[in-house]
């Protein structure tokens, strides 16, 4: 691979994430608070690529005189004798999956393979929620409410809740939202089960919106048997995806 070749994957590279960081795609894989330093990142490597090219397909003048790489036997077998390895070019890879199957956000699989992240006490002391009827909230901070104020900021009011479905040990429906510190390396699962009008014969990652009360009833997680909170459900309806589907910690 030369250098004309390592300055298209780089505007290639380059592209694809510039083409993620100013649509939507980008909240499948970082927090919204990095786009800025992701179009940053891009527009620096389509400089520096731009540059390279300038750099090597810029014209310049032989004087008389001079010995040219044609003419010197030792510098043609120097370039014939040094070349980059081929599989260099796989780092086309990733940026190709991105510009035509971008990998979707972290869901029931990944939440199936990891443990309840309410693993020690978020708080003491909870807000109110939001106003309406039903109040309209995150799973992270219903599940905080349930299990680590045992509800008293809840109160018997009936919330809103949107999240995926993931099977539970038993075969049951869980409600599930990932959460993340910066990217989805670090994602972890939101887990809730569900009473009373569970949703019935949906698939895995299948989106719904939960309307239900709270109940004292927990389980525990036989990934890493931490407590799991319950919501129990009054109706329930299927949704699209949210534009960032995950959860806001608090």
């Amino acid at each position: 691979m030369n250098r004309l070749a390592q300055a298209c994957v780089m505007i290639f590279f380059a592209g694809a994430v510039l083409r993620a960081s100013v649509t939507d795609l980008h909240l499948r894989y970082v927090k919204e608070e990095l786009r800025p330093f992701l179009i940053a990142a891009s527009l620096l490597l389509i400089a520096a690529a731009v540059m390279t090219l300038w750099y090597e397909l810029r014209p310049y003048a032989v004087r008389p005189g001079d010995q040219t790489d044609a003419d010197d036997p030792v510098a043609e077998n120097h370039e014939h004798a040094h070349h980059e390895p081929r599989v260099a070019w796989l780092l086309i890879l990733p940026a190709l999956g991105l510009l035509l199957v971008a990998p979707p956000a972290l869901g029931s699989y990944a939440a199936g393979q990891a443990g309840t992240a309410l693993t020690a006490q978020e708080s003491d002391d909870y807000p109110p929620l939001p106003a309406g009827d039903p109040a309209r909230t995150s799973v992270f901070d219903y599940a905080a409410r349930a299990l680590f104020d045992k509800g008293r900021s809840i109160g018997n009011r009936r919330v809103e809740l949107t999240g995926f479905i993931t099977p539970g040990p038993g075969g049951e429906p869980l409600l599930a939202r990932m959460i993340m510190s910066c990217c989805a390396a670090d994602g972890r699962p939101i887990k809730l089960g569900m009473t009373g009008n569970p949703p019935t014969g949906l698939a895995s990652d299948t989106w719904i919106q939960v309307t239900g009360r709270y109940t004292d009833r927990v389980t525990r997680d036989p990934v890493n048997d931490e407590e799991i909170p319950y919501i129990d459900v009054e109706s329930w309806r299927p949704v699209t995806a949210p534009k960032n589907p995950y959860d806001e910690m608090g």
